[in-house]
């Protein structure tokens, strides 16, 4: 059952959300962005596991580019408030709640996926986990973070790769919706071998029309890694994975 948390924090971004007590907000400061992040870290030196956001609020209704990508769903935030393990991070991605004077639309249009991006996400969870054993669980264009920072840089000691509804292969997205390419961005099937050996499982929605299940079994080309969720959106229906995800250590 999710939890409901009474404590409130006020962001920069004039953003207000909720997150449990035990959970601390730090910002991470780097040469090009300034990363949000809710952390509860009770054993320093065991499994850290690391919820990635998607691309948040990057597109109005009309699907022009929003002035401010930070995510109006929940989903994210639900999945790591709710999690029991002893190490536990929200990381949100560039841009998202606070405004670094670098970020501009393409941040989080066409390079979303920039290396200027990967390298501070990796930074971000380097600096947060060290040498300690990570698990990375990316939702939307979260996975695609999660899998670039573990496959396209050393140094993470990444245990396990979990995404939800997650965007492997954003050229093969781009052509499916025939829309631009993002042209500015690391893809993650330049990595396919090196992301072929971390293990890793992958949830997909039944009903997802915005990252259908076959572009997930196109990349994967594993069925036995993806998990198709009955009647899941691409932003509703995954509370039924909850607490499979709460459990994976």
């Amino acid at each position: 059952m999710i939890k409901i948390f009474a404590s409130l924090l006020l962001l920069t971004s004039c953003a207000t959300i909720s997150a449990p007590p035990e959970y601390v907000y730090k910002e991470i400061p780097f040469r090009n962005f300034t990363l949000a992040s809710w952390q509860k870290i009770t054993e320093p030196f065991g499994i850290y596991k690391i919820y990635i956001e998607g691309d948040g609020h990057a597109f109005n209704a009309h699907g022009r580019a929003t002035q401010d990508p930070t995510p109006r769903g929940n989903l994210v935030r639900e999945l790591a408030f709710g999690d029991d393990s002893p190490n536990v991070v929200y990381l949100a991605r560039p841009c998202q709640y606070i405004k670094s004077p670098v970020c501009s639309k393409r941040h989080w249009t066409t390079a979303r996926f920039a290396p200027e991006i990967i390298n501070d996400e990796y930074a971000a969870v380097k600096q947060i986990a060290g040498d300690n054993p990570v698990v990375l669980i990316g939702f939307s264009g979260g996975a695609q973070i999660a899998g670039l920072i573990a496959s396209a840089k050393p140094g993470l000691n990444v245990k396990k790769i979990i995404t939800i509804a997650g965007n492997l292969d954003h050229l093969a997205w781009t052509q499916y919706h025939n829309l631009p390419p993002l042209t500015e961005s690391l893809n993650l099937e330049s990595y396919r071998k090196q992301f072929a050996k971390i293990p890793q499982i992958h949830y997909v929605g039944e009903k997802d029309d915005v990252i259908p299940p076959i572009l997930a079994y196109e990349f994967i080309r594993n069925p036995t890694l993806i998990i198709e969720v009955k009647d899941a959106e691409h932003n509703s229906g995954w509370e039924k994975i909850y607490s499979a995800v709460w459990q994976e250590k």
